[in-house]
């Protein structure tokens, strides 16, 4: 597996390394069960810290994409990613795209808000696409964690 990286991009260089990974696993590049490389090794071949590459490590951990584990490195989770993996990876480029537009977090998060309202819902449950019950505004959940997304 190839990470690449662009220092010039103003997205910070632990989501590249995770985005990366996330191309490889939307890309079947990677399978259940196998090792990423190590990050010391990640690190020397990118010339960047392996803190950044372990902070990109800790991101797909937290997308319960890979297991971090102690001794073995960060391995691929046995859970089918290459769906959820795909999905990041273009919401991810979404974002990209919508900052190199120049549009705000909020500005972002309204447009896919407006987005998820109007997808149909689903006859059972009332809910949409994302199972969400259409009208609820997603920036307002988003914004109550009082974090910035970037």
């Amino acid at each position: 597996m190839l990470i690449r990286i662009d220092p010039a991009s103003v997205r910070p260089l632990s989501d590249q390394v995770a985005a990366c990974v996330r191309r490889a696993l939307a890309d079947g590049e990677l399978r259940a069960g196998e090792r990423l490389p190590a990050a010391r090794d990640v690190a020397k071949s990118l010339g960047i810290n392996m803190h950044t590459v372990l902070r990109g490590y800790q991101t797909l951990k937290s997308e319960s994409l890979i297991e971090l584990r102690p001794g073995r490195g960060a391995v691929v989770t046995t859970e089918q990613p290459r769906g959820r993996a795909r999905m990041l990876a273009a919401a991810g480029e979404l974002v990209e795209a919508a900052r190199e537009l120049g549009l705000q977090d909020e500005e972002i998060l309204a447009t896919v808000t407006a987005t998820l309202t109007d997808t149909p819902a689903d006859a059972e449950t009332g809910k949409g696409a994302a199972g969400k019950t259409p009208g609820k505004s997603a920036a307002k959940t988003a914004g109550k964690s009082g974090k910035n997304t970037r």
